[in-house]
C-alpha cells in the first residue's frame, strides 16, 4: 500500500527520496562496446542471437518489411499515428531557431549559423512493450531540424522481425534507415559505426540500464540527449479532484517499471486517504498489475502539505519528469512551477495526452535533472557556428584594446596578432 507522509512531521529525506537502481552494468557494457568497435557487424549478429534469440541474415529493415508491417497495422491506429504526428510536428515547428547577422558597426559583421547535425541515431526500446510514440517524438524534431539521415535501431523478436507498430510509426515519421539491433550493442554501433550501420553525430531515445550506461560511456565520441532514469509522475492536487482520476494518472506511470515513481502532493488528507484506497482497487485491474504494485509499494508516496503553495514548493524540489496541476485554476500556478519536464494543466489533462498525442515531447528529463535540463526538442539536433568579419579599418579601431586584454592574460602572441597588421614592415 502507498505511504502517506505529512510534510513537516517526517524527515525531508523520506519526502524527497528517489528510487535507485543498485545494479552496476558498467563492466558488461564496456566489454560490449569494445567488441562492437572491434568486430563490427559480426558482433551485432552474435549479440542478436545471444540476447534476442534471433538468427539474423541482415541487420537492415527492408522496404518490403515496412510495407508488410503497414499491412498488419490496424487502419485506425495508422490514422491515429498520423494525427499524433501532425500535432507533434505543429508544436516542434515553433522551436526552429534562425541564423542571425549583426552589421550595425562600420566594417564589422558578426553572426551565427544554425546547422543541423548530419546524422542522428534513434534508440527505440523493445522488450516488454513497444513504444511507437517514442519513434514519433524522437524522429519528428530531427526531421524538422533538417537532419539529413535519421537512423533508427530497435531490437528484433525471436523471428528476426521488428514490431509492426514500430515500423509503421517510423514510416509516418519519415525515418531514413532502420536496423534490427538493440541494447548496448546498438548504442555502440551508432556511436562508432559498423559495416552496415553509419556512425551518427547524436544519439537520442530511452532504454534500459544497459542502454543508459552505453550512452554514458560513448558520450564524447558522439552527443547524447540525456541519461534517462525511471519514469516519474508528480500530481499536485487540491481536495476537489476526483480520487479515481488522480489514481488512474498515478498508475499511468507506475505501470512502466518497478522503479517508476508516482507521487501525489495535496493539501487534503481526505483526498490522500481516498486515493490510497482507490489504488488498491485500480492496480488489480491493470494488465501490468505486478509492475504497478511494486512501483506503488516501493516508490510511491502521498505527501500531505499545509497548502497548495507548499505543495508546489515540494514539487519544485523534486523536479519531476511529469507534473500534473489538478486544481481549479491551473494557470494561476503555472508561473510558480520552476522545475518540471512537462506540466499538465487542470483536472482533464492526464499525462497520457503528452505521451501520445498532444504535441509537446515526451522524452523528458528525469531523476531531478529538470532543474537544469529540458525536454527533447529541435534544438537537440542542431549546432551553432559563429562567424566574425572585420575590415582593416574596423580592426584598427580596436587592435590596441584587444592587445591590452591579451597582455592581462599573459598571452603576448595574441596581442601581437592584433597589432602586427599596423606595424611598418
Amino acid at each position: 500500500m502507498i505511504r502517506i507522509l505529512k510534510y513537516g512531521e517526517v524527515e525531508n529525506g523520506a519526502i524527497f527520496a528517489r528510487a535507485q537502481s543498485t545494479v552496476d552494468v558498467s563492466g558488461v557494457v564496456k566489454e560490449i562496446i569494445a567488441t562492437v568497435r572491434r568486430d563490427g557487424d559480426s558482433a551485432l549478429y552474435a549479440y542478436a542471437e545471444r540476447f534476442d534469440k534471433a538468427k539474423l541474415t541482415s541487420l537492415a529493415v527492408t522496404p518490403e518489411e515496412i510495407q508488410e508491417a503497414l499491412s498488419l497495422v490496424e487502419p485506425r491506429f495508422l490514422e491515429i499515428l498520423k494525427k499524433a504526428a501532425a500535432n507533434i510536428r505543429k508544436f516542434h515547428e515553433r522551436q526552429v531557431r534562425n541564423s542571425f547577422i549583426l552589421n550595425d558597426l562600420d566594417g564589422v559583421v558578426i553572426g551565427q549559423k544554425v546547422i543541423p547535425v548530419d546524422r542522428a541515431g534513434l534508440y527505440v526500446p523493445g522488450g516488454t512493450a513497444a513504444y511507437p510514440s517514442t519513434v514519433l517524438m524522437d524522429a519528428i524534431p530531427a526531421k524538422i531540424a533538417g537532419v539529413k539521415t535519421v537512423v533508427m535501431v530497435t531490437p528484433p523478436n525471436k523471428e528476426g522481425k521488428v514490431n509492426p507498430v514500430i515500423l509503421a510509426a517510423a514510416h509516418v515519421a519519415g525515418i531514413d534507415k532502420i536496423f534490427k539491433v538493440g541494447g548496448a550493442q546498438a548504442i555502440a554501433a551508432l556511436a562508432y559505426g559498423t559495416e552496415s550501420i553509419p556512425k551518427v553525430d547524436k544519439i537520442v531515445g530511452p532504454g534500459n540500464a544497459f542502454v543508459a550506461e552505453a550512452k554514458k560511456q560513448v558520450f564524447g565520441a558522439v552527443s547524447i540527449d540525456m541519461i534517462a532514469g525511471p519514469s516519474e509522475i508528480l500530481i499536485v492536487s487540491d481536495g476537489d479532484s476526483d480520487p479515481r482520476f488522480v489514481t488512474a494518472d498515478l498508475l499511468s506511470q507506475a505501470e512502466h517499471d518497478k522503479l517508476a515513481s508516482a507521487v501525489l502532493v495535496t493539501d487534503s488528507m481526505d483526498l490522500a486517504l481516498a486515493v490510497q484506497q482507490e489504488l488498491e482497487t485500480q492496480i488489480s485491474q491493470l494488465a501490468r498489475a505486478e509492475i504497478a504494485r511494486a512501483s506503488i509499494d516501493n516508490n510511491g508516496k502521498i505527501i500531505v502539505a499545509d497548502d497548495l503553495m507548499r505543495a508546489i514548493d515540494i514539487a519544485n524540489e523534486i523536479a519531476p519528469e511529469h507534473l500534473e496541476l489538478c486544481v481549479a485554476q491551473p494557470f494561476d500556478y503555472l508561473d510558480k512551477i520552476r522545475h518540471a519536464g512537462s506540466v499538465f494543466m487542470g483536472r482533464n489533462c492526464p499525462e497520457a495526452l503528452g505521451d501520445y498525442f498532444a504535441g509537446p515531447n515526451h522524452t523528458l528529463p528525469t531523476s531531478g535533472t529538470a532543474k537544469f535540463s529540458s525536454p527533447l526538442s529541435v534544438d537537440d539536433f542542431v549546432k551553432k557556428t559563429q562567424y566574425t568579419y572585420y575590415t582593416k579599418e574596423a580592426l584598427a579601431g580596436v587592435a590596441q584594446d584587444v592587445a591590452y586584454f591579451a597582455t592581462q592574460e599573459g598571452l603576448t602572441g595574441h596581442a601581437k596578432s592584433a597589432t602586427i597588421r599596423f606595424e611598418e614592415s
